[in-house]
């Protein structure tokens, strides 16, 4: 029984170091891809296997999506009237709601703004946003900059520094408490033995 807790305690804290591992590569690897693409090839919007994530940073969509927002984004293969789609213009990104399609062109306008942009080919929308997190962007904001990736990696580290001192220490305990047994046992075969030869 005691045994089985042991293997048990053993398989979560290897899980928890796993995942804690599998976490950070995926932030740091996530933050340095999109901080890759931004610098050397001019896409403020990467979207590996189809999606990707930004950050608001305009109010032109306001009430529905803020500055510091974090958007969502989805590639599509057809838009439509009311899509609240983004798209680049130069290294920005801009996203703005649908007002009117062809296809030929697409025509955008942000919600607080009072005239429509530029007329923009199907064929330079990024994808379309299918989810919103108010204020999220700050956090990613600070993922992306150097203090912050360098934060993950030490809180990384010293989760698994933590994670290894306490196994240790649980094993010292534990070879105190075989010790101890063995010295216990040891007198009592003594104590046995100074008995039979009386």
């Amino acid at each position: 029984m005691i045994q089985k807790e042991k293997e048990k305690r053993r398989f979560i804290v290897s899980s928890s170091r796993l995942m804690i591992i599998a976490l950070s590569g995926l932030m740091l690897g996530g933050c340095i891809y999109t901080w890759i693409a931004g610098v050397f090839a001019g896409n403020q919007l990467p979207m590996p296997f189809g999606f990707g994530a930004g950050v608001v940073l305009s109010g032109s969509m306001e009430p529905e999506m803020g500055i510091n927002d974090l958007i969502i984004v989805c590639q599509s293969d057809a838009y439509a009237v009311g899509d609240v789609v983004v798209y680049q213009t130069g290294r920005i990104p801009v996203v703005h709601r649908i007002v009117s399609l062809d296809e030929k062109t697409v025509v955008t306008k942000g919600d607080a703004n009072n005239a429509t942009d530029e007329p923009i080919s199907p064929s330079d929308i990024s994808g379309k946003v299918i989810g919103c997190l108010p204020g999220a962007g700050l956090v990613v904001e600070f993922m992306q900059s150097w203090p912050g990736m360098l934060l993950v990696i030490g809180a990384a580290l010293l989760l698994l520094e933590m994670s290894f001192q306490r196994e240790r220490s649980r094993g010292e305990r534990e070879l105190e408490e075989i010790r101890a047994e063995i010295k216990r046992l040891s007198e009592q075969q003594n104590q046995n033995s100074d008995v039979d030869q009386v």
